[in-house]
């Protein structure tokens, strides 16, 4: 928690020289540091480190999860899911990885939730039960909604401590308050962490709202004071950081949004996140506003929607909140449909619509369809191929690009430098993005007088470590070389952690070329074929048309049989299996350039 100070010596991120430097703009004097010999290195004991890693987050959007340990004293911020990247079929989302914390179980003091998005709580059901069952820290928002995530898994039975924004946490050496900060979730707070080494402030994702909707304002005042005495590292959102300029207010956005439902002469249908409760109360009390019945489709929003509700968040009558099978009961301009599906997928509820596969609803002519969220990268194709079906019914399309339907949840430069003006912290670490964020966030830094060796960028896993020079009390931080383990931790199904890249270079080899299944039947003391090799395709060539190509494949198979050993007096199954898998995958790479899967059959009679 040391101020500020000026005049900091240059040097590299691994020297231990100098007193802590201010940015430029800061003018407050603050005390110096007592001298010490030029080269003297600053002792750092290595049992009285701190040490700060990022599980997930700091190489995509998603997996959200930084972990903080002091001697025997572990504590957890968020522990997100990341949606899954092309090249990873069938795969429902990755985890963070806790391998770390094996063995360290009972140092975990708790796990800390910014807010309520399933990139920072998706992997809660998964990982929690791992790691010893921690408490978890979060507002009433997050809560509600971890612990209906919780019963839909039917799992262990998880500590949900509810804390309020103004709470103290003292958690083994760490203390830990909150900041309220504005974002598209109600309940989004950013974390103080006082260390033995000094504060750590981490910022969960963030926007500055002057002007929100149903929460107050970002605490200026708490963020100025937590800088003024003094912040040694800050964590901060780079989602939009490579945006200028300042995120619009979601009032704003409500104002544009009450304007187009106004003069809408049919239905209006919004597509949207569940999780963006904030806009979802927003469009429920224009509806109520201008005489439109609600109806809410899409399972995640129903249940967000009935927690906001339960804790008093939204507050719309219920005569005006309807079930969606009665949606043909009023006429078009009395109705407002909230659902989610805004990025095309598949089984969304905006998606069935579209594609006449609702029970309820059918698109009509003169229906609006607002799309108010961003599209979210990796999105842009599905998302366009459903805007075309809406086009193709000649439906009245609104999306974000067209007018201002859509406020981001997240700061944009100008933003960013004015969190960074109140903190004004000695180090700073961009997290939450892909690389490419990290870096832009890091420029920004850089352009308020913040030196390199000051702003780490890191990858995941990646060991940031800070201290207390006994001899003159100053804070220190350095971003080592040393990795901890952060593989992707795969979720399919019911299966966690037993898909691994193997399998999954598998499911791309048999979605690029497909699959040959080869069954011999063979002497089990000779090893010579009984009777003629079957030959099966999946994905490769279609065996009523490329009968050649069977009739040559099945002769090479009988030639690679008659090949075996003549002195050999007993079959090898898998000696002739691996010989097939080999010779025939070569054989027909041969013929057509492809690498199916080859998978040899070998029955012994």
């Amino acid at each position: 928690m040391e101020a500020m100070k000026p005049n900091r010596p240059q040097g590299g991120r691994n020297q231990r020289g100098g007193g802590n430097r201010r940015p430029p703009f800061v003018r407050r004097p603050a005390p110096q540091a007592a001298p010490r010999p030029a080269g003297a290195p600053a002792s750092r004991p290595v049992d009285d480190k701190v040490r700060v890693m990022v599980l997930g987050g700091c190489e995509e959007v998603g997996r959200n999860c930084t972990l903080i340990e002091y001697k025997n004293d572990i504590i957890l911020i968020d522990m997100g899911l990341q949606f899954p990247e092309e090249g990873m079929p069938g795969i429902d989302y990755i985890i963070p990885n806790m391998s770390y914390v094996k063995g360290k179980e009972k140092n975990v003091r708790g796990v800390i939730i910014t807010h309520g998005h399933y990139d920072h709580i998706g992997a809660i059901p998964h990982v929690i039960p791992k790691i010893g069952n921690p408490p978890i820290y979060s507002l009433p928002i997050a809560a509600g909604i971890i612990m209906k995530r919780q019963q839909d898994f039917e799992t262990t039975k998880l500590n949900v401590k509810v804390v309020k924004a103004t709470d103290t946490l003292q958690l083994g050496a760490f203390k830990v308050h909150f900041f309220h900060i504005n974002h598209s979730i109600p309940d989004s707070v950013g974390i103080v962490i006082e260390t033995p080494a000094g504060t750590i402030c981490h910022t969960g994702d963030w926007k500055f709202d002057f002007h929100p909707i149903g929460s107050p304002p970002a605490d200026f005042l708490k963020i100025a004071d937590v800088g003024r005495k003094g912040v040694l590292c800050l964590m901060g959102d780079s989602t939009n950081s490579m945006i200028p300029g300042h995120q619009k207010s979601e009032t704003v956005i409500g104002q544009e949004l009450e304007h187009i439902i106004e003069k809408a002469t049919g239905r209006v249908i919004v597509g949207t996140f569940a999780s963006l409760l904030a806009r979802v109360k927003l469009l429920m009390e224009i509806g109520d506003k201008h005489g439109r019945k609600v109806f809410l489709d899409g399972y995640s929003m129903k249940t967000n929607v009935e927690i906001a509700k339960e804790l008093g968040y939204i507050k719309v009558a219920q005569k005006n909140i309807l079930p969606i099978d009665q949606v043909n009961k009023y006429p078009d301009d009395q109705v407002l449909i909230l659902c989610t599906g805004a990025q095309g997928e598949k089984y969304a509820a905006l998606n069935r619509i579209a594609h006449d596969e609702h029970r309820f609803v059918k698109i009509h002519k003169n229906d609006t369809i607002i799309f108010s969220s961003s599209v979210v990268p990796g999105n842009e194709a599905s998302v366009q191929k459903l805007m075309d079906v809406l086009y193709r019914k000649r439906a009245n399309v609104i999306n974000y690009k067209m007018m201002d339907v859509h406020a981001g949840g997240h700061a944009m430069k100008e933003d960013i430098k004015l969190m960074l003006s109140l903190f004004r912290p000695k180090y700073y670490v961009p997290i939450e993005g892909n690389h490419f964020m990290l870096r832009e966030n890091a420029s920004i830094a850089y352009s308020m007088g913040w030196k390199e060796e000051d702003v780490y960028v890191v990858d995941n896993g990646q060991i940031m470590e800070f201290w207390k020079d006994p001899k003159t009390g100053e804070s220190m931080g350095k971003l080592t070389d040393q990795k901890i383990t952060t593989d992707y931790v795969f979720v399919d199904g019911l299966g966690v952690g037993d898909v691994s890249e193997v399998v999954l270079r598998d499911r791309k080899a048999l979605a690029d070329d497909g699959m040959v299944i080869i069954v011999v039947q063979v002497d089990h003391k000779t090893g010579k074929l009984t009777g003629k090799p079957a030959i099966i395709s999946r994905g490769f060539v279609h065996l009523n048309v490329q009968q050649d190509m069977i009739e040559a494949t099945t002769k090479r198979v009988q030639e690679v049989c008659a090949s075996s050993d003549p002195h050999q007096h007993e079959s090898d199954p898998e000696h002739l299996r691996n010989n097939l898998r080999n010779e025939i995958g070569a054989f027909l790479f041969k013929k057509t350039e492809r690498r199916p899967m080859i998978l040899p059959v070998v029955i012994e009679v």
